[in-house]
């Protein structure tokens, strides 16, 4: 009998890496892949499982429950409805991820969709619209949010704030676009702000963001007045989140998301594959991408019929909302996946001290989030701003910010940091849309709406308490 036994020396490096590090580097059957993800669940490492599952049970209930709930005027409603706070969501994952809270995100962006709305109006002379004292104290913010940026080298930051100063001071007349990138601009001037006092001079986020929440709220009623109103008379801010994308761009938007998403999902898979790493079956990968091929082509082709209440006009395809809502989730998780910043995050959310001894500059990760969840929730200022029309003193006050950070945490952010992604916005912004939406279609109080809003907000905080329990447990 003929000995097959290789020594350490005949073995190939591919079948050495297996020896060394076993299932790191096989691929894995159908099954393996099942009891795997089945391990992990039970480990506690739920992700977004819960948030999914919720989804589900509440299209069941409000479908069953109201006739219009599953009409198309009340999908795409559903849609422009939630893009807001999804929106705002997704800035605050990425402060959720360091363990810490930003309070002041919905005045912050009443803000700045107040100061969009003063520049348009007055088109474009802040000085005439905020007067003599509080456009000084304007661009003295923006001046020493340039310097906080250029102090801690978030040269992002200091370059939307200058753009904010120079827009300003010039007086450039108004146009939709440039009120929009105002908005971002003094979004991220705040969060450069809030990001400083948090990261460099030690103030707790909870303390700062409470603060200037508080004092966000004063500012919006300082510009906009008592019982005043700005209205947003402008029909590209009107349009994105009112308009809709023709037939055409609607199937265009449907195969570059789904063909991306495809390409990226099968390129790295195979990339494993080459290089002998652990990597889940080509059945369910390919499974994966067509489920959603499929769901995507249902929900774009109910949203290309024609879903006006009258035959007279014509009311169809996708809102504007979704591909932004889109562009952002694709971008905000190549920043967190692939990035060095993005693992950067995730190092400071698990260990801030192992991070700080690894050479990661742990105070300008902290302050750098902050710029970035102001600046998104500027951009979700922008979307409801144009949904309602028009910009009141109490722009971003109310539940906005208890829903923006439910939106994260019920998705599967975690409170504690270290654990999420910016899907998670997503799903827990569909979540909170389908409750609104829902209660209001069976006509429920909003004493009822508030009370279940709260409650899933509490579930899903204590399933995130659970489940690190859980994987505490495990990892001993």
């Amino acid at each position: 009998m003929t000995d097959t036994t290789k020594t350490p020396e005949q073995e190939t490096p591919q079948q050495g890496a297996i020896s060394d590090f076993g299932i790191d580097t096989t691929s894995q059957s159908t099954g393996e892949a099942v009891r795997d993800y089945w391990a992990r669940v039970r480990g506690g490492e739920l992700g977004s499982l819960p948030a999914l599952l919720g989804l589900i049970v509440l299209l069941i209930v409000f479908s069953s429950l109201s006739d219009t709930f599953f009409t198309l005027g009340n999908l795409a409603n559903l849609l422009q409805q939630g893009a807001s706070i999804t929106i705002i969501a997704m800035g605050l994952v990425f402060v959720l991820l360091l363990g810490e809270i930003d309070l002041s995100a919905g005045t912050a962006s009443g803000v700045t969709a107040a100061v969009m709305a003063l520049h348009l109006i007055h088109n474009g002379n802040l000085l005439g619209g905020m007067g003599d004292t509080v456009f000084y104290v304007f661009c003295g913010l923006m001046v020493l949010a340039i310097v906080l940026a250029v102090l801690m080298k978030i040269w992002a930051g200091a370059a939307l704030s200058l753009v904010a100063l120079l827009i300003a001071v010039i007086g450039i007349p108004a146009n939709a676009w440039l009120e929009m990138l105002l908005a971002v601009c003094v979004g991220a001037a705040i969060g450069c702000v809030t990001g400083f006092l948090v990261a460099k001079v030690g103030i707790p986020s909870f303390v700062v963001t409470l603060a200037l929440f508080l004092v966000w709220g004063g500012v919006v009623l300082q510009l906009i007045g008592q019982g005043g109103t700005l209205g947003l008379r402008d029909d590209t801010i009107f349009n994105v989140a009112n308009g809709n994308l023709n037939f055409v761009g609607s199937w265009v938007l449907f195969v570059v998301a789904v063909g991306g998403y495809a390409a990226v999902v099968l390129t790295r898979h195979f990339s494993r594959l080459r290089r002998g790493l652990v990597a889940q079956p080509t059945s369910l990968v390919l499974a994966k991408i067509g489920a959603l091929a499929v769901l995507a082509a249902v929900i774009t082709y109910a949203l290309s019929l024609n879903r006006a209440p009258s035959n007279l006009i014509v009311i169809q395809g996708v809102p504007y909302v979704v591909p932004l809502v889109l562009v952002l989730l694709v971008v905000g998780t190549f920043v967190l996946d692939r990035t060095s910043y993005g693992r950067h995050v995730y190092a400071v959310g698990g260990n801030k001290e192992a991070a700080r001894r690894a050479g990661i500059n742990v105070e300008r990760i902290r302050m750098s989030v902050f710029v970035i969840a102001s600046s998104a929730a500027a951009i979700g200022a922008i979307v409801y701003s144009s949904k309602v029309g028009s910009v009141d003193p109490n722009a971003g006050a109310g539940n906005t910010l208890l829903l923006s950070v439910g939106a994260a945490v019920i998705g599967g952010t975690s409170l504690f940091g270290g654990k999420g992604r910016l899907r998670d916005a997503v799903i827990g912004g569909a979540v909170l849309a389908i409750i609104q939406n829902g209660m209001g279609l069976l006509k429920q109080p909003a004493a009822v709406v508030f009370i279940v809003t709260g409650l899933v907000l509490l579930l899903a905080a204590s399933v995130d308490a659970l489940s690190r329990r859980r994987a505490a447990t495990a990892a001993r």
